[in-house]
């Protein structure tokens, strides 16, 4: 009989990004008895400082910034029951464009053959059965998302093991849901302009028919809320937290996935990672 826990591994940039992405699904399986790692790319130096002073204000201090979000980030995998924390403490690069960017220490600036082993490493420690991260432009072309998405693409090339392998992803439909909340709950909310930013809301995600795993996670929609509110340093996070928790569970409680990798055979879509695994 094999003794070793079936494992899932989530691998993430910043601080809050497990809270937002896959907090549903970090303490769905935490309380089904799953062993959940989850790897943090970045310091978040590049957040918000005290009273939401931001990068390059005076004010902004990056240590002390990436200080907080190392003590909210334990914070949030204590209310996931994250299993174990492993940090590869890069520095975090800001959003694309921003000088942080080119910052030698930068995690995009980190080449893949001196990060991708330290990860490969972690993955023949805990022999993950399932391993999630990002899709290959970040979701919406964060910089760091893409380097994880890279790393953790490039690690498991290096390793023996052959667990199913997702990409976090949000349906369209939900994208349309999630505007009509926005502007419910912020009055003075508008919809970005591709044009300002490249982010054009409409097209992020992935068109309903095209996600393969729909994993429901309603009923841990407390504790993925408590986990955001963990990382209430963050400005962005300030809105989801406004809406109190049914109705973030409303919009937040089911998280979807493309399968990338699977030696299992399950048929899709699924509504579990671990389909057939167990």
């Amino acid at each position: 009989m094999n003794a070793r826990p079936l494992t899932l591994m989530a691998i993430h940039a910043h601080p809050d990004d497990e809270a937002t992405g896959t907090g549903g699904v970090l303490a769905r399986y935490a309380a089904e008895g799953i062993r959940t790692v989850l790897v943090t790319c970045t310091d978040g130096r590049c957040g918000d400082g005290p009273g939401g002073v931001k990068p390059g204000e005076p004010g902004h201090d990056p240590v002390a910034v990436a200080a907080m979000r190392r003590q909210e980030l334990e914070a949030s995998c204590e209310i996931l029951k994250i299993s174990h924390l492993e940090m590869l403490d890069y520095a975090d690069s800001g959003m694309m464009g921003w000088p942080t960017n080119d910052a030698p220490e930068s995690f995009w600036r980190t080449s893949l053959e001196e990060s991708a082993p330290r990860l490969a490493e972690l993955m023949r420690h805990y022999q993950p059965d399932v391993v999630v991260t990002y899709d290959e432009n970040g979701f919406y072309g964060h910089p760091d998302h893409i380097q994880a998405n890279r790393i953790t693409m490039a690690a498991l090339e290096m390793i023996e093991m052959r667990p199913k392998v997702y990409w976090t992803t949000v349906p369209r439909s939900g994208m349309q849901r999630f505007g009509e909340i926005m502007r419910e709950f912020a009055s003075d909310w508008e919809e970005p302009d591709p044009a300002d930013d490249g982010v054009d809301l409409a097209q992020l995600g992935l068109p309903d028919d095209e996600i393969t795993t729909w994993v429901d996670t309603s009923q841990f929609g407390g504790q993925k809320f408590d986990s955001l509110a963990a990382h209430a340093s963050q400005g962005e996070n300030i809105f989801f937290l406004k809406m109190g928790v049914e109705r973030f569970t409303e919009l937040m409680g089911m998280e979807t996935f493309v399968r990338v990798q699977d030696t299992t055979g399950a048929s899709l879509p699924e509504n579990d990672l671990f389909a057939g695994l167990r």
